[in-house]
């Protein structure tokens, strides 16, 4: 629910008037009382001020609540974006150095294949909440950067062979269909 919406909602409830005597006093449609109050629509201009009106409530303050929440939310993309940079840096460095390294070994490289699976299957687990591209957006990005510098920077061939591609692809499977993956057995 929008801001607005619920205020509308809980500010009309908490004056004891029913939706019908609201769109009756705001002289508006009750259908659109309705969709403001399911956040359908976002009430602006003249509609949010008949309904101030008729809830006799300072239409400034509506104002004011929906700028705040809009700081809120561009704080916590600021805060996501400290915490998934770093993150996906990490997982980008994990693969990378058990793949490239001048010393990596073939265990090496096999613990990069099981790493690319279980880091991004746990990551599944602990994010069922999030669609398959969300969650490879936030925890794949670093990998799908990977990808590119890897086939600019190093040879095609290489970058395959080392075991680097494979596994990041794993991983950016297994980060898209982590839902599908971590769904119990019926």
């Amino acid at each position: 629910m929008n801001v607005i919406g619920k205020k509308i909602s809980e500010t009309r409830k908490l004056k004891g008037l029913t939706q019908e005597e609201l769109a009756e006093r705001s002289k508006m449609n009750l259908r659109t009382i309705q969709r403001i109050e399911n956040s359908d629509n976002i009430p602006r201009g003249k509609t949010l001020m008949l309904i101030c009106n008729a809830l006799e409530i300072n239409f400034e303050d509506l104002r004011n609540i929906e700028n705040q929440e809009n700081k809120r939310t561009f704080f916590n993309i600021i805060i996501n974006a400290a915490f998934l940079i770093p993150l996906n840096i990490l997982l980008m460095s994990i693969i990378g150095f058990l793949t490239l390294d001048s010393e990596a070994s073939f265990n090496s490289r096999i613990g990069a294949f099981l790493l690319s699976f279980f880091i991004p299957i746990f990551i599944a687990f602990k994010t069922p909440g999030m669609t398959g591209i969300e969650r490879m957006l936030k925890f794949g990005t670093g990998f799908i950067a990977y990808i590119i510098i890897a086939l600019i920077s190093i040879r095609y061939q290489a970058a395959i062979m080392t075991g680097l591609i494979p596994c990041l692809l794993i991983a950016l499977a297994v980060l898209y269909y982590g839902k599908e993956l971590t769904k119990p057995i019926e």
